[in-house]
């Protein structure tokens, strides 16, 4: 106890101390703390009042870094005012974040300031004038770069490489090469890094010169025997177009490596030397080179550029064998060469096999199924596709816009072009005119006119595309026009240019016309007439009834007439009735096509119409022992975005009575059914039924259920897929006259725009 009393009286006699302490902390209360400089530390000792001048501003020169990282330029500059209130100084690391800063915003005034602060002050050195120097760069302020280099007291390799890397992005190459002398001149010698970027730099063939002075200098130096630099030489002389420069250096190299190999193969393709590449690739198995997924895309590009089917077969089971044809960059080109090689199971098996496709991917696989004609197939996978959320890109359009055009679905078509609007996915020209075909051949050409006119710069394709457009729609006078105004802008024509014209002239009557733009296709456009344009020009004379002049056309071609030359000569011979001519074409059409249908029902009907039956039994006869039927003919119209399909004598159509109510109602077709011998679309007159057919051909079915179900301002819009009768062809004629409807017809040869009992063909079809 008396202990306890002791340690107690101890602890009073000492509460001196402990009573101040608590004094100085009730002071403390009220101390205000914003007075305290930000350099004391809570934990105060002699050492740290002799060292707190070395750490003062750390802390806010930390913040001043974070803010410039963040990009905040105006907190910036507030925080630098009021660090210099404080007296604080920014130290180089923080220099070196305020340029950057600049740089990358490109905020060239606040990177002067920042500078004439630097020069007022004296606290520059070598790492900050490069920093001042990249900033200048960044900003593309090249005369304020160029002259603060030139004041430069302790210029480096790295303030070189600076500049001259800036000037070569911009591809300011001459400026670039420039510095490159002036190093030399100067005895610098350059390292790899700034002949690096030089070489890189040199993408066109006026670069050339540039590139084999680098190469000598290289060589002077000794900077050849790097692997690197070797590739770097190869894919400069690639890229400028000098392949055989390419050759030499791919070769000299110590070790060849795939980057250098797969360079010059890129090189191959692009100069169209398909068969080369593919000759390299098999040196780098030879050699043992490793290869990548890049080489076989190279290589498969080769291949479908050849139609090499055996080869691509081949380096497809090497990818099978290194198991790359998952890799979307393997297994994409594999897809893609099938297409091109029209092996399209092949090319969806090949699409199957990637393990996560692209856009790309589906865009080879949609393109194939458009290639094949699978173009409902090829909208049904885009539909999939396009409700997964799957990354589309501008080739898929592309590719819509022309299924659609050919399957005639105009609806779907402008909610695609919608959509390819609405995520800036039309691709400039290519898909623009793509969209002027496809309204085009869904009957729209007000549509068609549209689209082409808000391209800026027409090409050749898109002046080809409304060409066309207005040939297949017969208006052969404004296709001329235009392609007049295609010659005033500049532009010339191509090999389908022609072909558009030689169309319109046909399907108008325009012998002169069609023989002038024949005859000047070479001439005066450079363009060589294929098969394709004799064609066209036999086509015009057969049409026009000058047989002997097609005839003579195809005796004189510089190469051998195709089954197309005589079936144009025919169809020339049925419409003016002309045996004997008929009997010579159709005699070169059995042997180049015997199982022609349509050849053996033309020389059907010209030698009934001669009244030599025996002959024309003896082609009835032939049909049936080669098992020969004529193309169905298929006619559809789109109703409400439905599309209803109709075949002759069509009874499957749930408005079926409806239909041949208004057929009969109409009554229009039996006044000359008696009088009429079938043609091309039609069986003979001499079978009681067949004739009875006449009265609900797929057309006029078609037509029936237009008028039942759309409204009578509507024009009603019908697709064939074999040329029209004339039956059928006066019967539109006709319905528009008592109806008041206007109808358009599509055929396989072309529109037919009725109104008032007048067709835009002009009954020349």
């Amino acid at each position: 106890m008396s202990s306890i009393k002791c340690q107690c009286s101890w602890l009073l006699s000492n509460s001196s101390p402990v009573m101040a302490a608590n004094d100085k902390i009730n002071d403390a209360r009220h101390t205000n703390f914003a007075q305290i400089p930000s350099w004391i530390s809570l934990k105060h000792s002699h050492s740290s009042l002799r060292t707190h001048q070395n750490k003062q501003g750390q802390v806010e020169n930390l913040h001043l870094i974070s803010l410039a990282k963040q990009g905040k330029l105006r907190e910036v500059h507030d925080f630098i005012k009021t660090m210099d209130e404080a007296g604080i100084s920014i130290n180089p690391r923080s220099y070196e974040y305020l340029f950057k800063m600049c740089g990358m915003l490109g905020a060239l005034s606040d990177g002067k300031l920042f500078h004439n602060r630097l020069q007022r002050r004296a606290d520059g050195n070598k790492f900050i004038d490069n920093c001042i120097l990249q900033m200048y760069c960044d900003c593309k302020s090249f005369l304020t770069a160029e002259k603060f280099f030139d004041e430069m007291v302790n210029r480096d390799l790295f303030s070189w490489a600076t500049i001259i890397s800036a000037y070569t992005e911009e591809w300011r190459i001459d400026e670039a090469v420039r510095l490159l002398v002036r190093m030399l001149d100067l005895g610098i010698s350059p390292n790899t890094s700034i002949f690096s970027t030089l070489m890189a730099s040199f993408a066109n063939p006026s670069m050339l010169d540039f590139g084999k002075q680098i190469h000598s200098q290289l060589i002077r130096i000794g900077f050849t025997a790097n692997v690197s630099t070797q590739t770097l030489i190869s894919n400069m002389y690639v890229k400028c177009g000098w392949l055989d420069g390419a050759e030499v250096a791919t070769n000299k190299m110590t070790r060849k490596n795939v980057v250098a190999c797969t360079g010059l193969m890129v090189g191959y393709n692009q100069a169209a030397r398909h068969r080369d590449a593919l000759l390299l690739f098999a040196k780098m198995l030879i050699e043992g080179v490793e290869l990548d997924e890049f080489v076989f895309s190279v290589v498969l590009k080769a291949c479908a550029a050849l139609g090499d089917l055996y080869t691509g077969r081949q380096i497809h089971s090497y990818c099978l064998k290194l198991g790359m044809e998952s890799e979307v960059s393997v297994g994409t080109p594999l897809v893609d060469f099938y297409v091109k090689c029209a092996m399209f199971e092949a090319s969806r098996q090949a699409f199957k096999s990637i393990r996560e496709p692209n856009d790309f991917s589906w865009s080879a696989l949609i393109a194939g199924y458009c290639q094949s004609g699978r173009f409902d197939r090829a909208l049904e996978v885009f539909k999939t596709i396009r409700s997964k959320g799957v990354l589309l890109n501008s080739f898929i359009y592309t590719n819509i816009f022309q299924a659609c055009s050919a399957v005639s679905d105009l609806n779907y078509g402008a909610q695609i072009h919608a959509d390819a609007i609405k995520k800036g996915l039309v691709a400039y020209l290519s898909g623009e005119s793509a969209m002027i075909t496809m309204y085009s051949k869904c009957g729209k050409m007000d549509y068609a006119q549209q689209a082409f006119f808000i391209i800026d710069k027409p090409d050749t394709v898109a002046w080809t595309a409304i060409i066309c457009a207005h040939a297949y729609h017969g208006k052969a006078y404004e296709a001329l026009r235009l392609f007049k105004e295609m010659q005033a802008s500049g532009v010339r024509p191509n090999a389908v240019t022609f072909i558009g014209l030689l169309t319109a002239c046909s399907h108008s009557g325009l012998v002169k016309e069609g023989k002038q733009f024949l005859d000047s296709m070479n001439d005066k456009y450079g363009v060589n007439p294929s098969i394709d344009h004799y064609n066209c020009m036999i086509d015009i004379y057969s049409r026009a009834g000058l047989l002997q002049e097609a005839l003579e056309v195809i005796r004189s071609l510089p190469f051998e007439p195709d089954v197309m030359s005589w079936k144009s000569l025919l169809g020339g011979c049925w419409s003016h009735r002309n045996l004997e001519v008929g009997m010579i074409a159709a005699d070169k059409i059995f042997h180049l096509d015997p199982l022609d249908s349509a050849t053996y029902v033309i020389m059907f009907n010209l030698y009934a119409w001669a009244g030599n039956w025996d002959e024309a039994g003896k082609f009835r006869k032939m049909m049936a022992e080669r098992n020969l039927r004529k193309e169905v003919s298929c006619s559809w119209i789109i109703v409400k975005g439905k599309v209803h399909r109709f075949v002759v004598g069509d009874r499957h159509h749930p408005q079926t009575e409806q239909i041949y109510s208004k057929l009969n109602e109409l009554d229009f077709a039996f006044k000359k059914g008696e009088e009429n011998l079938l043609n091309v679309d039609d069986a003979l007159c001499d079978f009681t039924e067949r004739k009875e057919q006449l009265l609900d051909h797929s057309e006029r079915l078609a037509i029936a259920y237009g008028l039942i179900c759309t409204t009578t301002v509507t024009p009603i819009m019908v697709f064939k897929n074999t040329r029209s009768c004339k039956d059928c062809h006066d019967f539109a004629k006709r319905v528009s006259t008592v109806t008041g409807r206007e109808l358009i017809v599509r055929d396989a040869n072309r529109f037919h725009h009725i109104n008032s009992g007048q067709c835009s063909c002009r009954d020349y079809w």
